[in-house]
């Protein structure tokens, strides 16, 4: 077989297979596999159901574990004639990992993994669902910002922590005893969680106590908080543009053999023209007749 017919081999492939993959009958019953397996996994949960019909979720198992395996081998049939542009799909790579990986022996023998491979294809939603998939996307790109949340709200804690162990340690060691159970005490106030009692405990032992309170909730619980918000939000925005601009459809242009053939006739149009003109201006005048 030839380099072209290999080459026309796969495009016809990656054509018909990107029909399939394209059609709503095919996305709707994917769906409808992930949230079947979904329901699987609900029901292997009752010992009793298990223990009854141990063979027959045996074998749905197995039939599930099929129809993603063909699901993806149309997925990457769709890219025949491009396959780098499979892997380029994050979805794509997920999918093929978690299908993939249920046929390594070590998965297939541990049930731990196996069970947790079978719940991470109800993930597999997520493709399924533009706005699920958003938030996911959007997760993703507030991770360095939550980071740096997280690092501002651990030295917020650590340094309130030790003030209160300085100021309340002798008079309240069950809560700011040591620098571990002021951090914890500090991170439940600033979910605002037994505030009030915290609040009095501290009027007990000195009134300049709520200035120390009133500044650590202003800046953990309304602060940080809104800029972790703010960072979600931000991220929710670019995940949005980042959708709507792969939604967007791409103008079909015409493969390059195309594009050669149509400025090749162009030219050869040019050229006919030209000799055109030169025929004409070679004729010999005819004389006028007397």
């Amino acid at each position: 077989m030839s380099e072209r017919t290999a080459a026309w081999l796969r495009r016809r492939l990656a054509a018909h297979s990107r029909r399939v993959v394209d059609s709503g009958a095919f996305t709707t019953t994917v769906f409808c596999l992930i949230t079947a397996n979904a329901a699987l996994l609900g029901v292997e949960t009752y010992t009793g159901v298990v223990h009854q019909w141990h063979a027959a979720l045996k074998a749905a198992e197995h039939l599930f574990l099929a129809a993603f395996t063909a699901e993806i081998l149309l997925r990457a049939a769709a890219h025949a004639d491009r396959p780098g542009d499979f892997f380029r799909d994050p979805w794509n790579v997920f999918d093929l990992l978690v299908v993939t990986v249920a046929f390594v022996p070590f998965a297939r023998e541990n049930a731990t993994v196996l069970r947790l491979l079978r719940l991470a294809r109800v993930l597999r939603a997520a493709r399924f669902l533009p706005q699920l998939r958003i938030v996911i996307v959007a997760v993703g790109k507030s991770l360095p910002g939550t980071l740096s949340f997280l690092l501002v709200g651990a030295l917020l804690l650590y340094v309130y922590a030790m003030v209160g162990w300085v100021f309340f340690a002798d008079d309240d060691p069950e809560h700011y005893g040591s620098l571990g159970r002021a951090v914890l005490t500090l991170f439940l106030l600033m979910t605002l969680d037994g505030l009030g009692d915290a609040v009095r405990a501290g009027l007990e032992i000195s009134r300049w106590s709520i200035l120390y309170f009133a500044s650590f909730v202003l800046l953990g619980s309304f602060v940080l908080v809104n800029l972790l918000i703010g960072v979600v939000i931000n991220s929710l925005q670019e995940a949005s543009a980042l959708e709507a601009g792969q939604d967007r459809p791409v103008p079909a242009q015409p493969p390059p053999a195309e594009e050669s053939i149509l400025a090749l006739r162009a030219r050869i149009a040019d050229a006919r023209r030209t000799l055109d003109d030169l025929e004409a201006g070679l004729e010999p005048s005819v004389p006028p007749r007397r």
